[in-house]
């Protein structure tokens, strides 16, 4: 990953391996997302890929999947996160919540990496919100 600044000002561009491009920006009400976004945008990323993976290996018919994350963090600097809430939204038909609570299980005791470095200095808390089809 390479970051070069964009103009002037507190913007950066990263080329991720030498193909995808991100904007990154901390000016509040901006189009582009501060890094601390990027860090919540990763977990529920991360967390999601596994958690779809693993819903579809246990046949579960997801038909509409959203993660919704929210974090909470210190006063002093830096100021880390102490508390985020991961929160999985999914639609589909006679959805199995033991088999959704599961995936999650795994996801983050096992395959995330972004929930384990995460994990390590706030505490995290996952619900399930099933949604009929």
């Amino acid at each position: 990953m390479v970051l070069d600044p964009v103009e002037t000002g507190t913007k950066f561009r990263a080329t991720l391996d030498g193909t995808a491009e991100l904007t990154l920006d901390d000016v509040k009400g901006g189009p582009d997302p501060n890094p601390v976004q990027i860090l919540l945008a990763a977990l529920g990323a991360c967390t999601g890929m596994d958690v779809i993976s693993i819903l579809r290996k246990k046949r579960q018919v997801v038909l509409g999947y959203e993660i919704e994350v929210d974090g909470e963090r210190r006063a002093e600097y830096p100021r880390v996160f102490t508390k985020i809430v991961v929160v999985h939204r999914l639609r589909g038909h006679d959805l199995d919540r033991r088999a959704i609570a599961d995936a999650i299980r795994v996801s983050e005791t096992k395959y995330c990496t972004v929930h384990g470095m995460l994990g390590a200095v706030a505490e995290i808390t996952s619900r399930i919100e099933i949604v009929p089809a």
